[in-house]
């Protein structure tokens, strides 16, 4: 039987971090709120997050490191207490912050960014011993950024299509394309990069893909620019451009050719955490809606009084409950089931995306022309969740997911 009661275990795992963000993190806030509050004065000209800012996010990776909280999540066969602490746990963590904080550039910097393709990512459990030995624990302290170059300019939902090549040149492989929409690139210090190694397998969608871990070296492996979007002035995300780029033969993570596998190694980790951060967004956005229900007056009466706020109000608080229990009953059956739950896992990102678009409209809605000013950060929030929709898999993808489970037999809500 289920259990949704949070653990104390829990509770105090989230007070830790409050109490942490107040000492370590709101000196650092206070101290770069001009940037924080200001695109013109968060990223330089090039659109990259200026050199301070970069060093306030690292100061606080390698402090949460030191605290415990940075590789919380992380496979324990890699150093971290990811069998303490699961999906349930990832979920409530992440739903806690996004719901009490919003989005804030560096506390979002406390855990590696979706769990799985940074800090301790679960795809670093294919590396070579000597390379774990070399690398893995300046990226457990926060001291070194990954990034996870998958996508391509024409290769993104179907990885098949990719055109980036990795060639075998006696002891070194040498690897030349291009790699886009990737996550901090613009200031990691290695990319997991994913090459086609064998085009024929490829060609039969068979395999054929391989992943190296590839150091930014600024010639031959370079972050060429970021991909400002939504109007923002600059990103996290960028492109990554690979010219004869060489690495060692330590540097092949996993199988060869089965750099596919190694991908999708912890995706579903992300996209609970992608889930529990919107439904963290959307209690947020709600939470301020209500507030401003029960101050604001028109015709004599509190805003709340209206039958049409009303209505808004349920219909943002039944999607977020639903979206919630549907992330927790996920999560518990990635917890202690054999199998993953892939139908399930594909529902609560597409749904919970999706919901949390539409409940930051209704807030906005319901603040009237103060809900689009850029005081309150709920049109930042909003573009936020749109944007939700499309990385670790489109809603649409994950819709083919759920439709191809329940064809081939995959029934079962329980």
């Amino acid at each position: 039987m289920i259990d949704f009661k949070v653990s104390e275990d829990i509770h105090e795992v989230i007070s830790s971090i409050y109490r942490f963000i107040e000492v370590e993190i709101e000196p650092l806030r206070k101290k770069y709120q001009k940037e924080l509050e200001n695109e013109r004065y968060l990223y330089d000209e090039r659109g990259f997050y200026t050199k301070e800012i970069q060093e306030a996010k690292k100061e606080v990776r390698m402090k949460s490191a030191k605290a415990g909280f940075y590789s919380m999540f992380g496979d324990p066969k890699l150093g971290g207490n990811g069998d303490t602490f699961g999906p349930v746990a990832a979920a409530l963590v992440h739903e806690a912050l996004m719901k009490k904080y919003g989005l804030d550039e560096l506390i979002s910097s406390i855990f590696p960014v979706g769990l799985f393709t940074g800090g301790l990512t679960p795809v670093l459990l294919g590396m070579k011993p000597e390379l774990r030995e070399e690398l893995l624990p300046g990226i457990a302290s926060g001291e070194t950024l990954l990034c996870f170059g998958l996508s391509e300019p024409d290769a993104g939902s179907d990885v098949w299509s990719m055109k980036a090549r990795a060639e075998k040149d006696g002891d070194e492989w040498v690897l030349s394309g291009t790699k886009q929409w990737v996550t901090d690139a613009p200031y990691a210090n290695y990319g997991i990069i994913f090459a086609v190694t064998d085009p024929d397998l490829v060609a039969q969608r068979k395999g054929g893909i391989t992943s190296f871990l590839v150091p930014f070296d600024e010639e031959t492996c370079v972050a060429t620019s970021t991909i400002p979007y939504l109007g923002h002035l600059g990103a996290k995300i960028g492109i990554i451009s690979l010219e004869n780029a060489r690495v060692p033969e330590k540097n092949v993570i996993g199988e060869l050719h089965q750099g596919f596998g190694t991908a999708l190694h912890g995706v579903d980790i992300g996209r609970v955490v992608i889930a529990a951060n919107c439904v963290g967004a959307a209690q947020w956005a709600l939470d301020k809606a209500i507030d401003y229900a029960n101050e604001r007056k028109t015709f004599g009466v509190t805003i709340g009084n209206h039958q049409a706020i009303q209505m808004m109000l349920a219909d943002c608080a039944m999607e977020i409950y639903a979206a919630r229990n549907m992330i927790l009953h996920c999560a518990w059956k990635m917890e202690n089931q054999e199998k993953l739950p892939l139908k399930e896992i594909s529902m609560i990102k597409a749904y919970s995306t999706e919901m949390a678009q539409r409940v930051i409209d209704r807030c906005m809605q319901i603040h009237g022309g103060m809900g689009l000013t850029n005081e309150l950060k709920l049109e930042k929030v909003w573009r936020w969740a749109r944007a939700q929709r499309i990385p670790d898999g489109t809603t649409e993808i994950q819709k083919r997911t759920i439709a191809r489970r329940l064809l081939k037999g995959d029934r079962s809500f329980s």
